[in-house]
């Protein structure tokens, strides 16, 4: 176990993310930038993942707009940190490498310090100019390994491989395909390593088993990111750290928790039980959760889980004997690596201090909450939530069929949506994959990367019409057309190349944006001419006033004035 123990906060991005859909204005973030000033953190995750997106297509903000503001305040206190799919970035389209280039040198330009780059296919290949464009332009690079689990077969899936002649694959994301993958990313220029765990899947005892072949035979860093939807978060953090982990993701209390990342400040109070320090101004957190608790108030339109943890101040309050005894209880019980007991202690812990309790279904189901919960509105927009247990029972055959890409965005939807349509079409009497969308026709086909194991070529000719898996062939991009408008003086829609790599990353949201960025930019030069012009006039009417009647005349007369103003504001002249 590490002595020290670096401490990255995901609130401002992962958390708000992750409980309130990305939806915290820039005045929001200001009234806590002071305070992150002096908050003693390794690193603060502000940007990437939905934050470009959703600032745009709800906010009506521009996300390099906030990255300057946050930079400007924050400086070099922290590691500003962000977060992207390797070669897709932002998106399901692979970008040619000038496009990745592109936005790595705006990034780090504009102030991220650490990059975190993964691949929904765990595909190396697809991270590695990332990996290199970060690094050239000052970055550091976290590489990131998705964990996923492999899926559970029902009998009728057993049945039907063995009818079919074919067998299950042996499992495949073992600790060894994890490792493999993290020294594959280390042999790339990784500064850091981190296990993502997005859907919050992974077990403690996986968890330390993880960290000690991490710890053991990779050299840089290793970070840990895991959510608490399942129940695991907290049991699982609380591993990582008594296993040597070095970097650890947390949220602050007010926005940790459930969907979300585990709370920073049950982390702090374990560390201080094991003797290792963090750093953390705790203060400081205190005045942020504070904060953090009335900005909550104001999200609570789009709150996904309508419970705020309860308020504690590290520097203040004092645990109950019985909380603190559990504490200490998980502690040992980690130590000896017995799992159910310290879920059983972490998760009284987390329902003393407010937090949701775990979802069950996402649990059994052993899927991401979001693609769950993203199956069901579908059906349910189809009146069809009868089909639900069925759709579940497909995901597994779906996913083997698709080459068992891992569960993490956008393949966790990927599949979720095909294992719908595949349902459907029982439902109607229609074969299996006769409606099928173009994601998952391009997953099958090898646009997106190589998947885990290989997809059979039969099936692949039946979904994509070719045998061989062909890779998206970046020499074939067409980039965003950026229009002139000659309406709105002849303003180009992306100006800039920050603006243009808006338009070549988010081509609906950022179109729409940005023109009506023109228009409001246009509007506002017409209303600046006019009140010049004002100004104008009122000059000349204040300097014609101050002259004398003699004055007025013989200006009047020599026509230096228009009469209408005159006549309005002289009436002797004016009945003249």
């Amino acid at each position: 176990m590490n002595k020290k123990l670096l401490i990255r906060d995901v609130t401002l991005r992962d958390g708000q993310q992750s409980i309130f859909a990305t939806r915290m204005k820039q005045d929001q973030i200001d009234r806590v930038l002071d305070l992150y000033l002096h908050t003693g953190f390794y690193a603060t995750e502000v940007w990437g993942g939905a934050v470009p997106d959703s600032v745009m297509r709800y906010l009506g903000e521009n996300p390099w707009t906030r990255l300057d503001i946050i930079k400007k305040k924050l400086g070099d206190t922290t590691y500003l940190t962000a977060l992207s799919r390797g070669r897709n970035l932002f998106g399901y389209n692979p970008y040619p490498d000038e496009v990745i280039e592109g936005f790595c040198r705006h990034s780090v330009e504009s102030g991220i310090g650490i990059m975190r780059i993964f691949d929904a296919l765990n595909d190396v290949d697809n991270v590695k100019a990332t990996i290199r464009f970060v690094k050239q332009y000052g970055g550091k690079a976290d590489c990131a390994v998705c964990y996923t689990v492999d899926p559970k077969y029902s009998t009728k899936d057993k049945l039907r491989t063995l009818w079919q002649e074919h067998h299950l694959p042996p499992k495949v994301f073992t600790d060894d395909y994890f490792l493999t993958k993290a020294k594959q990313m280390e042999s790339l220029g990784a500064d850091m390593i981190t296990i993502k765990d997005m859907a919050g899947l992974i077990p403690p005892s996986r968890t330390a088993n993880l960290m000690k072949l991490l710890k053991a035979d990779v050299k840089v860093p290793i970070d840990f990111h895991t959510h608490c939807t399942p129940g695991y978060g907290l049991a699982s953090a609380l591993q990582a750290i008594i296993n040597g982990v070095d970097i650890l993701d947390t949220a602050i209390l007010a926005f940790a928790g459930g969907p979300a990342a585990p709370a920073l400040e049950l982390i702090l109070i374990f560390c201080d039980k094991l003797g290792v320090e963090t750093d953390v101004n705790r203060e400081v957190v205190a005045s942020i959760d504070a904060e953090l608790r009335e900005i909550r108030k104001e999200l609570d339109f789009v709150d996904s889980i309508k419970i705020c943890p309860r308020v504690f101040d590290l520097t203040r309050d004092k645990l109950p004997s019985h909380i603190d005894k559990l504490f200490d209880q998980a502690i040992e019980l980690a130590k000896a690596d017995k799992e159910e007991e310290l879920l059983a202690a972490t998760q009284k812990i987390e329902e003393w201090f407010g937090f949701p309790a775990p979802d069950e279904k996402v649990r059994e189901a052993e899927m991401p909450g979001g693609m769950y919960t993203n199956m069901l509105a579908q059906l349910k927009q189809l009146k069809l939530e009868k089909l639900l247990p069925r759709t579940l029972e497909l995901i597994p055959s779906v996913r083997l069929a698709a080459g068992l890409p891992p569960l993490v965005t956008p393949t966790s939807q990927i599949v979720g949506a095909q294992a719908v349509n595949c349902a459907i079409d029982e439902e109607k009497g229609n074969p299996i994959y006769t409606t099928k969308s173009i994601q998952f026709v391009n997953l099958v086909k090898g646009v997106y990367g190589h998947t885990p194991i290989q997809v059979d070529s039969r099936f692949r000719y039946k979904i994509a019409g070719v045998e061989e898996e062909t890779p998206y062939d970046t020499r074939y991009y067409k980039r965003q057309d950026n229009p002139i408008f000659e309406e709105y003086g002849g303003l180009r829609l992306a100006d800039n190349e920050r603006d243009e790599l808006l338009l070549e990353l988010f081509p609906n949201v950022a179109n729409d944006f940005l023109k009506k960025k023109i228009e409001e930019r246009y509007m506002n030069e017409i209303h600046s001419i006019e009140e010049e012009k004002r100004k104008k006039i009122q000059a000349e009417k204040d300097a014609y006033l101050n002259l004398t009647p003699e004055e007025k005349e013989e200006r009047l007369l020599k026509g230096l004035y228009n009469y209408q103003w005159i006549s309005a504001s002289n009436e002797e002249l004016g009945r003249s």
